[in-house]
């Protein structure tokens, strides 16, 4: 199994663990290697047992998920890699959701959503894209976010003509193959281009690029 997914759980509630626990453990490719009650407990275990993703609930007693992911990320970073973190929350679109995000979790679920989706937003997450509940991505943004009018060309002066295009369709919430679709290019150039302006713009994933777009004043509120 050492090709597998290593997930870990932190959830004060154990019947949904271990719901989630049967639901992960069921894919060949994901293993949950750790359950925690609290985020006290997940950021010990993920400083002894390193996993790739954690689901990471937000509310828990002795600490709270926002708490325990800036204190893991905040951490140096030892001989492999930090995990990546999903928020799972009961509550769409909660001022706490935002934190989170901006703490550095990559995905944010609701409880309720369909187990597919939330084993998809595992292997999306752990190949290093982001992931926000269904519909929520222009949402979420519009009403945490604060815009405010922007230079356009000073903001983005780093992109070419061609990242510029694929920027504003990523600030639109399409997918790489959507994009692909519009601009008709293969999805191997889509990513490559993604991964460029991420980098050209210090940003960590997708949802840290709308972010930027929307606090910068670069795409609109409508």
């Amino acid at each position: 199994m050492s090709s597998s997914i290593r997930v870990g759980l932190a959830d004060d509630q154990p019947l949904f663990r271990a719901g989630i626990a049967m639901v992960v453990n069921s894919q060949h490719d994901l293993t949950v290697e750790w359950e925690a009650s609290n985020g006290h407990e997940a950021v010990e275990l993920v400083a002894s047992t390193p996993v790739d993703v954690v689901l990471m609930d937000l509310e828990m007693p002795r600490m709270g998920g926002i708490e325990a992911i800036t204190r893991v990320l905040a951490e140096p970073p030892g001989a492999g890699p930090r995990p990546r973190f999903i928020v799972l929350t009961t509550f769409d679109l909660d001022d706490r959701t935002f934190d989170a995000i901006n703490a550095g979790a990559s995905g944010f679920l609701l409880k309720s959503t369909d187990p597919e989706f939330l084993l998809a937003a595992i292997r999306t997450v752990h190949s290093g894209s982001a992931v926000l509940a269904p519909s929520a991505t222009t949402n979420l943004i519009r009403r945490f976010a604060a815009p405010h009018t922007a230079n356009r060309s000073q903001s983005l002066e780093a992109l070419t003509p061609r990242e510029l295009d694929l920027f504003d369709l990523i600030a639109s919430g399409l997918s790489n193959a959507e994009i692909a679709a519009s601009l008709h290019l293969s999805d191997t150039t889509v990513k490559t281009h993604v991964s460029r302006i991420l980098g050209k713009l210090g940003l960590r994933d997708r949802v840290q690029l709308v972010i930027f777009a929307y606090e910068n004043g670069l795409i609109g509120s409508d």
